[in-house]
């Protein structure tokens, strides 16, 4: 095992890292859905090449300039237990917001009690308030922690940066779980009203 040691002039041997980085395990891409005009996006287990079963303890879906094509919207998800539809499994969750405007104004942090939920089956807001104008859309990621468990809770934490529709600056961060113990293998992704209309959501597995 390499060790690398520290002191006031950082780290002694770089070199040491390599072992270390590997054995915290790999990410490897899974699939990417590309938006146009788009109602939805949904990753099915086993449809057209996605993955979202034990094969990984861990997935992440990153989003890359998600934009609306209705002005001031939500983009959400919700998810479907093995063998269930609807998309309408219970959540409990939380979600604030950091926020500072193109204009020096505002720089505060606020709970959300509107985007958050308690043991509700609506889709669970990740980003708000979105605007549709030609250079305005959102990026960020989301972490669904073992989906395919029958024992545990299915677990979620989300960080979004949002070009407000105002021109504000918003740094959304949503967590929460699906409070299921069926194994869960789809995840559709909409806006509150309107469709998607350009952007890119790619799904990956932690080994």
């Amino acid at each position: 095992m390499s060790i690398v040691k520290l002191n006031n002039n950082g780290v002694k041997n770089a070199t040491a890292f390599g072992s270390a980085v590997t054995s915290l395990g790999s990410m490897t891409f899974i699939k990417k859905l590309t938006a146009s005009s788009s109602s939805t996006l949904s990753f099915v287990d086993g449809a057209s090449s996605v993955v979202l079963d034990n094969t990984y303890k861990e997935y992440i879906f990153t989003f890359n300039n998600i934009h609306p094509a209705t002005d001031n919207t939500a983009l959400s998800f919700q998810a479907n237990a093995s063998g269930g539809s609807g998309y309408n499994e219970t959540i409990t969750s939380t979600f604030f917001v950091a926020s500072h405007s193109e204009d020096g104004g505002g720089g505060d942090l606020t709970y959300r009690t509107s985007e958050d939920q308690a043991q509700g089956t609506a889709f669970q807001q990740l980003v708000y308030g979105v605007g549709n104008g030609n250079d305005e859309c959102a990026s960020g990621y989301l972490h669904l922690f073992n989906p395919s468990s029958t024992t545990f809770v299915k677990h979620f934490i989300s960080r979004f940066q949002v070009n407000h529709k105002s021109d504000i600056s918003y740094d959304m961060y949503s967590a929460g779980y699906f409070n299921t113990t069926s194994a869960i293998d789809e995840i559709q992704f909409k806006m509150s009203s309107g469709n998607i209309d350009a952007g890119d959501i790619c799904l990956y597995g932690i080994a």
